[in-house]
């Protein structure tokens, strides 16, 4: 942080104290100032007595969904910029998230760094699609073998995890996998 860069105050809503605690930690060192909730009812109340210039929202809080309170969060503070931070990433939260308000979304694991860049707007609007973008059918490849890992190559988990039938996965997986 240069010296003529002005303290930034962040909320941090996730139901990971851990996640929150080492985040926390982390913009604290930065020069930054961070609150933490594990919850909408708590993110609210620290809204109600804070102004924040920035928010780190988990997309799921318990039994909560995040894409509620970022709309919550708008309203009562319309100047905050609002990252998504979630484990559960899909296209349709992602679009969710920007419609309602949020800056940006990110995928954990998310370190600092990442977190503080998904902030910074002219990083984002340099942001360029590549030209040639991975295929569906990679895409469906790669997030197959994403869960296959997680469920330490058992086809049962897996298949159950993807809401597939387990030979449609056997057959997906002896496939060679998909280029580009």
């Amino acid at each position: 942080m240069t010296m003529h860069q002005t303290k930034e105050i962040f909320l941090l809503v996730d139901d990971d104290p851990t996640l929150c605690q080492i985040l926390g930690r982390a913009l604290v060192r930065r020069g930054h100032q961070a609150f933490s909730a594990g919850n909408s009812e708590e993110a609210l109340l620290l809204v109600d007595k804070y102004v924040f210039s920035k928010a780190v929202v988990d997309l799921k809080l318990a039994q909560e969904s995040g894409l509620i309170l970022i709309r919550e969060l708008k309203i009562r503070q319309p100047d905050l910029q609002i990252v998504m931070l979630t484990g559960y990433s899909s296209i349709s939260t992602a679009v969710e998230a920007i419609k309602l308000g949020a800056l940006n979304y990110l995928c954990k694991p998310a370190d600092t760094e990442d977190i503080l860049a998904a902030f910074d707007l002219q990083a984002i609007k340099q942001l360029e699609i590549p030209a040639n973008p991975p295929s569906v059918d990679r895409l469906e490849w790669e997030h197959i073998q994403k869960v296959l890992q997680e469920n330490d190559g058992n086809i049962s988990a897996t298949a159950r995890s993807l809401g597939m039938h387990r030979r449609t996965l056997q057959r997906k997986l002896q496939k060679r996998p998909v280029r580009q």
